[in-house]
């Protein structure tokens, strides 16, 4: 099956989750299901930004060490946060005074935050879809938001056949936590009875199987989701991750990936994060453009992913299938080739992902 109908066929079979209101303090990572506007002004009074004598701006003009503006009596100190006192807009430095004397002066609004400054009341926060990042958080917290409303799909991880592809498992599961959703629960099955079994039990709002995909005596992956459920394919046309396969049980989408570590994450990158972006409805990743540093070649009829390694003047391409983890774990993007390219050659300008 070409990879774009994949991606077409197994988007049909999943839907966003209910949103959920989580606490701040859980919330980074995660997709946000709606937008979140600042309640008010931010801040809603002046505040001192920073330590000194809190003054009226126009009363000071012209003070220095030379022209002292004698004061009755000490201005008030102030601290960074601290409200500003009614009619003050200026904040001066600890060295502006000297015994009962003003020595130095500043610009009206010195120190100040403004009311309003930081956001205005009704001003967008966070978007809906957008990855929270701890600066976001940051932002709803000085609002005085106490949670957010996330879209936060479970996923469960089954291991399929040898149990060497168990180390998989700590991978898929940091990728599908990055990409915004949970894991639910991470299971083993060593035979097509035994991953039926498992898959029938699971209550997530997606399955990944890991292993099993191949056409080996232990590889049982698709056998077990036949018994299952539904096996809608089994073979796609991408490079590396022939062997991918998808379909459903109980309404449930189950993909199966394969378990050698650079075709599971060509088959995760181009289908396992649309499938949860789909549930936490994510908007799509951007991508990178840049000169590739070195040609690519491809074959007619398979959409590849080529894995690379950012560098200042592009992107250095280190190969496709069967790469050794030595040269995997340099990449930190991949090239998405289509099925009608031969490949691309060196100083074209080409999109990629961030891993």
């Amino acid at each position: 099956m070409p990879l774009a109908e994949a991606v077409r066929s197994l988007m049909e079979r999943v839907a966003p989750v209910a949103p959920e209101a989580v606490p701040l303090g859980e919330v980074v990572g995660g997709i946000c299901a709606d937008d979140c506007h600042a309640p008010r002004a931010m801040p809603d009074v002046p505040i001192a930004l920073r330590d000194g004598w809190v003054v009226r701006g126009a009363d000071v003009v012209g003070a220095s060490p030379y022209a002292p503006i004698p004061a009755q009596r000490k201005p008030p100190w102030i601290e960074a946060g601290d409200r500003l006192p009614e009619g003050a807009d200026t904040i001066l430095p600890p060295e502006a005074i000297e015994g009962a004397s003003i020595v130095a002066d500043a610009p009206v609004g010195e120190g100040v935050r403004a009311a309003g400054a930081e956001a205005a009341s009704g001003a967008l926060l966070v978007a809906t879809g957008q990855r929270i990042t701890p600066l976001h958080r940051l932002a709803v917290q000085a609002a005085g938001i106490g949670s957010l409303p996330l879209r936060r799909p479970r996923l469960t991880l089954i291991v399929a056949g040898a149990q060497e592809r168990e180390t998989l498992s700590s991978l898929l599961a940091d990728l599908i936590v990055e990409a915004g959703a949970t894991v639910a629960e991470i299971a083993a099955a060593r035979s097509p009875e035994a991953l039926a079994d498992v898959l029938r039990m699971q209550d997530g709002d997606a399955v990944l199987v890991i292993g099993g995909t191949g056409f080996g005596r232990d590889d049982h992956a698709a056998a077990g989701l036949s018994l299952a459920g539904t096996l809608k394919a089994h073979g796609i046309a991408l490079k590396p991750g022939e062997t991918t396969g998808f379909g459903e049980v109980g309404g449930r989408a189950v993909l199966l990936l394969p378990g050698r570590p650079d075709a599971a994450l060509s088959a995760f990158l181009t289908l396992g994060r649309a499938l949860i972006a789909t549930l936490s409805g994510a908007v799509p990743v951007a991508g990178i453009s840049a000169p590739l540093l070195r040609k690519v070649v491809s074959t007619i009829g398979l959409s590849e992913v080529v894995y690379a390694r950012r560098m200042p003047d592009g992107l250095l391409p280190l190969g496709s299938s069967d790469l050794a983890l030595t040269s995997l774990i340099q990449a930190d993007a991949a090239i998405l080739v289509g099925p009608d390219s031969e490949g691309s050659p060196a100083g074209s300008i080409v999109s990629g992902l961030p891993l």
